[in-house]
């Protein structure tokens, strides 16, 4: 399928197979186009209870739209292993490794995941098409390359209360499943395969499934999830929670070097806080030889945590006569950062963290401004006049609870 079929089949508008229930549960129809499918922003008329089942029960969220792709065959690790950052050779059956994928000059084209089914079978998750990428580079190979986006439904359930969940309806225990690391297993006699991962920073893991099991699923869990407190969840929680959590989102906080129209637009790795992602003591991969002379003199850029100080930025707004405005879902705009008068870098997304109780957000700042602890202006309006407020880079993830990664055996 070449570049153009597979766009145009993702801007076709599609019914996710848990739009049957999705659909009669989403008190608000407030809905968002995510990869061509329909996306519920938050099921009740805000998004406040959803977000708190992610951080304190359990919250069920349709990732359907994911694009997926089975890789298969003699040659399918030596593939990979040259396609993305990371040493796929040491990916054993049963894990799942997070990385970026560049093209030739360093630059990040995606994100995703590897997940190794099989010793020569692997399945890479994207957040947008990169089938034709997949193919160009394979020339020459022997395996197979198979479009999954349609054929799997997907589902994440994240919160403290996920894994009991998953304990009540699954025939194995999840107790000893480790972080990034994935089973197989049936709820009742539907096979399903479920990954300890997810994009909240918190506990949780994805469930994979063929499209016809999915709503026997999606009613499973409903049912035994119940007196857990499990919630179906929109976007607008999971950005807030991913916000939190420091996780980068395609298309806001760095776009695909496969769409810049210019070169300041693109990022590598580096500058995108994923250095520990990109494997230098590989052979070979896409994008190496520009990644290592960027290690060597070090990113122009840094992704950063943003606190924005909370006594300065209520003293504008007191001065107006006005309570603090703060914004009550996650925003996505490029927002400018300061050192004295020189701009020095640029907020990406952000959000009042109901659980932290910290204005936070994404950055990106020169590197020389990044360290720790320094002060930047923030600029924000207040009234339709603009204004300046401190902001103090911190580590991220601003939430990091123990659970995401501990086992209780």
């Amino acid at each position: 399928m070449s570049y153009y079929n597979e766009f145009t089949a993702n801007t076709q508008l599609r019914l996710s197979p848990f739009f049957e229930r999705t659909s009669k549960l989403n008190e608000s129809q407030e809905w968002r186009r995510w990869s061509g499918y329909l996306a519920a922003t938050n099921y009740e008329l805000t998004h406040d209870n959803e977000y708190f089942a992610i951080r304190t029960k359990a919250a069920l969220l349709d990732i359907t739209p994911l694009k997926k792709y089975i890789i298969e065959g003699p040659d399918a690790q030596r593939f990979l292993d040259r396609l993305v950052t990371r040493n796929i050779g040491i990916c054993k059956v049963g894990q799942v490794m997070y990385t970026p994928w560049c093209d030739e000059d360093g630059k990040q084209i995606d994100d995703g995941t590897v997940q190794r089914l099989s010793e020569n079978k692997f399945r890479i998750t994207s957040a947008e098409p990169n089938l034709e990428w997949i193919q160009f580079n394979a020339t020459g190979m022997d395996l197979s390359i198979t479009d999954d986006s349609y054929a799997t439904a997907a589902l994440a359930l994240q919160g403290p209360n996920s894994r009991a969940i998953l304990n009540a309806v699954a025939s194995d225990k999840l107790d000893s499943l480790k972080f990034f690391w994935l089973m197989n297993t049936t709820f009742g006699h539907t096979p399903v395969s479920i990954s300890r991962t997810g994009y909240t920073g918190d506990l949780g893991y994805e469930i994979w499934m063929d499209l016809k099991d999915a709503l026997t699923v999606w009613d499973l869990l409903l049912e035994k999830g119940k007196s857990y407190g499990i919630t179906p969840t929109g976007l607008h929680a999971l950005d807030i929670a991913r916000i939190e959590a420091g996780l980068i989102l395609l298309d806001v906080d760095y776009i695909s070097s496969r769409h810049a129209i210019i070169e300041s637009r693109k990022s590598s790795p580096y500058e995108l806080g994923l250095g520990w992602a990109v494997k230098m003591k590989k052979k070979d991969f896409i994008g190496k030889q520009a990644l290592e002379a960027e290690a060597a003199r070090g990113p122009e850029w840094d992704f950063v945590g943003i606190e924005i100080q909370w006594d300065e930025l209520e003293q504008h707004f007191r001065k107006a006569g006005l309570a603090p405005g703060l914004p009550c879902t996650a925003w996505r705009t490029s927002t400018p950062l300061f050192k004295g008068n020189e701009q020095v870098g640029y907020a990406t997304s952000g959000a009042w963290s109901p659980i932290l109780k910290r204005y936070i957000s994404l950055a990106h700042v020169k590197s020389q401004f990044a360290r720790e602890g320094s002060e930047l202006m923030f600029e924000l309006k207040v009234e339709h006049f603009r204004k300046f407020t401190p902001a103090k880079v911190v580590k991220t993830p601003f939430f990091d609870p123990e659970r995401k990664r501990s086992c209780p055996v």
